[in-house]
C-alpha cells in the first residue's frame, strides 16, 4: 500500500534533514579524512551513501549525479555509486492524488477528465505521472509534484553545499562554487511546472522541421505551476528495443534522432536539454523519439555556442591561440595558457567522434576505458598548474555529452558523427543565433532564467 507523504511544514522539513545531514556530513568528513591520510573502506561508505540518498525524491540525487560525471569532483568510490543512483521514493496514494488535484484544479476537478488512472504510471524526480483522458476523448499525460517540494529542495541544497564547502577545503583542484550555483537555480526552476510547459512550445518550436522527433504539447488549461498536463504519446522504452536485438539500421536511426534532438535546439537557437536520462525518451515504432522531461532546460548565451564551435575549429586545426579564447567564451577565467593546454587534452577526446570524417561507432572514438586514462591525466595536469574553476554554463553541458555519449554506446550506432555535427554549425553567425534564439523564446512565452549571482 502506498504511503502517503504530506510532509509538509516544519515536521516535514525536519525529517528531510535528518535523513540527509547523517550522510551529506558522513561523506564529507569521510572525504576530508582520506585527504589527511586516514584509512576508511570507501566502497563500503559508498554504498550505504547511496542507500542513504536513493530513499529521497531526487534532488540532492540530481546534484550528486551531475557531480559524479566531472573528473576529480568525487572520489572514484563515490562517483561510481552516485552515477548508478535512482530514485525509489514511495508513489502518492490515491487518496492523496485526489487532493493535490484539487488543490491544483479546485473542486470538481474530475469533470475535465473521461478517466484518470489511480496508479502512477511513471515517477519523475519531483512528482509523478498519471495517464488521463479528458472529455473530449484525447489522451493526456498529468504530471503531479509531489507535496513540500520547495522546502525538500531547499534542504538537500544546504545540505551539498555544506559537503562541498568541507570538501573543497581539501581538495582544490577543480573548484565548483559556481557549479553549485548553476545546479541550485535549475533546480528550483524545475519546480515552477508553467515554465516547464513553456519549454514544451518552445521544443515544438524548435523541433517542428525535425520529423524524427515528437515533443508532447502542453494541456495550458490544466497546467499549474505544481501540474503540467500533456498530451500522452506512446513509445517503449529504449532498454525494452535494444532487448530485441534491433538490426544496426534501427539503432542508426535511435542515434540519429537523439543527435538532432539534443544538438539542433543547441546550435541553433542556444538552448539544451540537460538531462538526456533513457527515461526522459520513448522509442516511436519508427525508431523516432518521443522527448518527456522539460524540466532541466538550459539557456545558453549566444557567445557560448560561438565558443564551443571555436574550440571544435581550433583542435581541427591544431591552433592553440582560438582555442585559449574559445574557454573564456566557455566561462573559463583567468587560466593560463599551460592550463588551457591541459583542457585541449580532454576537448581533443570528446571532440573526437566530432572530428572523424567517417563512418563510426562512437565506442571506436571514444572508448570509455581510454576516457578514464584521459580524464585521470588531466586531471593531475590540472592539479600541477594550479587547478580550474569550472564555469556555469559547463555543467549542463558536460552532464548532456556525458549522458549522450552514455546512450551512443549502448545503441552501438554506426554514424558519420562528423557529417552531422558539421550540417548543423553550417553558416553559424552568432548573431544570427542570438536573433533566433530571442524570437523563440518571447514565441514560447519563456519566463527570464533563476539567478542566484
Amino acid at each position: 500500500m502506498a504511503r502517503d507523504l504530506d510532509n509538509t511544514g516544519l515536521m516535514g522539513e525536519l525529517r528531510r534533514m535528518a535523513r540527509t545531514s547523517g550522510a551529506v556530513g558522513g561523506i564529507a568528513a569521510r572525504m576530508a579524512g582520506n585527504r589527511l591520510g586516514f584509512k576508511t573502506d570507501k566502497g563500503v561508505h559508498a554504498e550505504g551513501l547511496k542507500s542513504a540518498l536513493g530513499n529521497l525524491k531526487g534532488p540532492l540525487m540530481k546534484a550528486a549525479q551531475l557531480l559524479s560525471t566531472i573528473p576529480g569532483a568525487l572520489p572514484d568510490e563515490y562517483a561510481e555509486e552516485l552515477a548508478h543512483l535512482q530514485s525509489n521514493a514511495p508513489p502518492m496514494g490515491w487518496s492523496f492524488v485526489r487532493r493535490r488535484m484539487q488543490a491544483e484544479l479546485g473542486a470538481g476537478w474530475e469533470k475535465h477528465f473521461r478517466s484518470f488512472s489511480h496508479e502512477a504510471v511513471a515517477a519523475a524526480s519531483l512528482g509523478q505521472v498519471h495517464r488521463a483522458r479528458l472529455v473530449d476523448g484525447r489522451e493526456v499525460a498529468c504530471k503531479l509534484q509531489y507535496p513540500d517540494m520547495q522546502a525538500a529542495v531547499d534542504s538537500d541544497l544546504r545540505q551539498f553545499r555544506a559537503a562541498l564547502g568541507l570538501y573543497k577545503q581539501f581538495e582544490t583542484t577543480i573548484r565548483q562554487d559556481e557549479v553549485y550555483t548553476e545546479l541550485a537555480d535549475r533546480l528550483r526552476e524545475e519546480l515552477d511546472y508553467r515554465r516547464e510547459a513553456s519549454h514544451l512550445r518552445l521544443y515544438r518550436d524548435m523541433l517542428s522541421e525535425t520529423p524524427e522527433v515528437t515533443v508532447p504539447a502542453p494541456v495550458e488549461e490544466l497546467s499549474t505551476g505544481r501540474l503540467l498536463t500533456m498530451d500522452w504519446v506512446s513509445g517503449r522504452s529504449m532498454r525494452t528495443v535494444l532487448g530485441e536485438n534491433l538490426p544496426l539500421e534501427g539503432r542508426n536511426a535511435m542515434a540519429t534522432a537523439l543527435f538532432k534532438a539534443w544538438y539542433t535546439p543547441v546550435y541553433r537557437y542556444g538552448v539544451i536539454h540537460g538531462d538526456p536520462h533513457m527515461g526522459n525518451f520513448t522509442v516511436r515504432d519508427d525508431y523516432g523519439l518521443n522527448l518527456l522531461d522539460f524540466g532541466a532546460v538550459r539557456i545558453f548565451s549566444p557567445r557560448f555556442v560561438e565558443g564551443i564551435i571555436d574550440l571544435f575549429k581550433a583542435l581541427r586545426e591544431n591552433n592553440e591561440e582560438l582555442a585559449f579564447h574559445a574557454y573564456s567564451k566557455w566561462g573559463f577565467v583567468g587560466i593560463s595558457r599551460e592550463t588551457a593546454s591541459v583542457l585541449n587534452e580532454w576537448a581533443r577526446f570528446f571532440y573526437r567522434p566530432l572530428m572523424t570524417d567517417r563512418v563510426c561507432s562512437m565506442q571506436e572514438s571514444n572508448d570509455p576505458a581510454e576516457a578514464r586514462q584521459v580524464l585521470e591525466k588531466v586531471y593531475d595536469g590540472l592539479k600541477r598548474t594550479g587547478g580550474v574553476k569550472l564555469p556555469r554554463e559547463f555543467v549542463l553541458m558536460d552532464r548532456s555529452a556525458i549522458g549522450l555519449g552514455s546512450a551512443f554506446l549502448r545503441l552501438e550506432a554506426r554514424l558519420n558523427w562528423h557529417k552531422m555535427f558539421e550540417e548543423l554549425i553550417e553558416g553559424f553567425d552568432v548573431n544570427v543565433l542570438a536573433a533566433r534564439q530571442k524570437e523563440a523564446l518571447v514565441k514560447a512565452k519563456v519566463p527570464p532564467a533563476l539567478s542566484s549571482l
